[in-house]
């Protein structure tokens, strides 16, 4: 009977936590699939519902891997694709993960040690949070993409210091001013690690944004992520070969577990094959442009700046983000409510993400029921 009296005083805790999100519009379900019209996914360019790329990769490679790289989990196959990618991202070296969240994990998790600082931009995505709580070294955060703040945090900052950012911000949409930030941390011989998860497959050709600036000697560490742009699972840390293999020895989320299986990093492979070849890239700059031109100037006025596919419309609520989104799904669109604690209270938005296989109807569609719903 204790047993059972402990479990029921955690049941309660945990309800009572749960019972406090539902009264704060914030409790978090998993979605229905549906067949609405795609505007949430993060597959931007389409590569995660070919089905040719799945079916070639699931017939001519094994759909496990075993064991982990360091046990039996290793092939010359995997190595032969880290060289492939890093060469197509002008980097010297890579190192394939899991997961973005396994590479972040990994990477800021081990890099830093003790004495050491690491400042981060504070609209860096979880996955990089969580690596620097697992972290040795002192974090800090700066105001996203100020300038004079990042100066003086690095100005306080003691060991070595890396400063972590984004490419393109997965809820902003925007791009990090990185130019100036390698200017700064040239300044006070601090290293970069950028997150390229969103830019991956979007800007610089493809190549994401350090490519775009042509800033790859500048750069330490570029993580990118595949379950993005490229529509696989998995990502690769990027830079030099002394820092894959301090990552093969001391990346726990590389170390402790299963190997990704070789169909993965098939498909991963051949997606960017057929990224080099298409002009996926470029139907999908022009619907963005579509969606920009077919929104009436009060809508515009509440969109936050963004030439990426990630194009947020700011809420003071989160009930009315949430009627709105509801709206929107009843009309037929699959988008999304992204509401506290995901983002700032009072800065609520519908996330809205504009895809290379976006029809032109079905974005005029888009923008028609917006400037009806917000055009007040």
């Amino acid at each position: 009977m204790q047993f059972y009296a402990m479990l029921s005083k955690i049941e309660q805790y945990l309800n009572r936590k749960l019972e406090n999100r539902k009264s704060k519009s914030t409790f978090r379900q998993l979605p229905e699939e549906n067949q609405r019209i795609d505007f949430s996914s993060n597959d931007y360019l389409g590569f995660a519902t070919d089905g040719l790329l799945s079916i070639n990769a699931a017939l001519n490679y094994s759909p496990g891997a075993k064991a982990s790289r360091l046990i039996s989990g290793n092939t010359s196959f995997h190595e032969s694709v880290e060289k492939f990618i890093a060469s197509y991202h002008n980097a010297e070296s890579g190192l394939l993960f899991n997961s973005g969240y396994d590479a972040n994990v990994g990477l800021l998790g081990c890099i830093g040690q003790k004495g050491d600082t690491i400042i981060f931009d504070k609209l860096c995505h979880a996955s990089i949070l969580d690596g620097l709580k697992m972290s040795l070294s002192k974090s800090i955060a700066f105001e996203h993409n100020d300038l004079l703040d990042l100066k003086t945090k690095l100005e306080q900052a003691d060991g070595n210091i890396f400063v972590v950012i984004e490419g393109i911000y997965s809820m902003d949409g925007d791009t990090s001013p990185l130019t100036e930030i390698v200017s700064l941390c040239t300044q006070f011989e601090a290293a970069i690690i950028i997150d390229e998860a969103h830019s991956n497959g979007i800007l610089g050709n493809g190549k994401g944004w350090v490519s775009h600036l042509g800033l790859e000697k500048k750069i330490f560490a570029r993580v990118h992520t595949f379950g993005k742009a490229i529509g696989a699972h998995g990502a690769i840390v990027l830079g030099s070969n002394l820092l894959r293999n301090y990552l093969i020895n001391y990346a726990r989320s590389f170390v402790f577990t299963t190997a990704i299986p070789p169909s993965s990093v098939a498909h991963i492979k051949q997606a960017y094959e057929i990224l080099q070849s298409s002009d996926r890239i470029d139907k999908l700059n022009r619907n963005i442009k579509l969606f920009h031109v077919g929104l009436k100037p009060k809508v515009k006025e509440r969109l936050l700046p963004s030439f990426s596919p990630i194009q947020s419309i700011i809420y003071k609520t989160a009930e009315r983000t949430r009627k709105d989104a509801l709206y929107l799904q009843e009309k037929g669109f699959d988008v999304k409510p992204i509401v506290s604690p995901t983002v700032p209270l009072g800065k609520e938005r519908i996330r809205i993400c504009i895809h290379a296989f976006n029809s032109k109807n079905e974005i005029q569609s888009l923008t028609h029921e917006l400037n009806l719903l917000l055009n007040e």
